[in-house]
């Protein structure tokens, strides 16, 4: 763990981190509901909303480092929006005959990166008032 601990001290360092513990968790249910038969945008919806209840503590707590959990009114309405962004994407490569396996997995990078940044500064920034 000596050999990771420099790395993890930048926070875009630690949500890299987290958010591959957190992508596969959410990758790998959106991908089981996928294969029961049930529709992307479901299972997209399904996904996210299990995901945001994981993600909350460990993206809080670990990468930015805050307890509050008031703020979870603010992590809900940024993953709303990043749910948003993935359906039209998922929507976008479907219509271009790709798979929604593989549209989501594209998907993985662009919304990590929209996700750092809204939680960065919409729900873990400290110079916003609270709610």
């Amino acid at each position: 763990m000596n050999v990771i601990k420099p790395f993890l001290k930048n926070a875009i360092m630690r949500f890299v981190f987290v958010s591959c513990i957190n992508t596969a968790f959410g990758y790998t249910l959106f991908s089981f509901l996928i294969f029961c038969g049930i529709g992307y945008p479901i299972s997209l919806l399904i996904s996210t909303v299990c995901g945001v209840l994981f993600n909350f503590k460990s993206i809080g707590t670990y990468v930015f480092r805050s307890r509050d959990n008031v703020l979870i009114f603010r992590f809900f309405a940024v993953y709303s929006l990043i749910y948003l962004c993935n359906l039209f994407g998922l929507s976008f490569f479907k219509y271009l005959g790709i798979n929604v396996y593989v549209g989501n997995a594209i998907m993985l990078l662009p919304m990590g990166i929209l996700s750092f940044f809204l939680n960065r500064y919409f729900v873990f920034d400290k110079s916003i008032a609270k709610f």
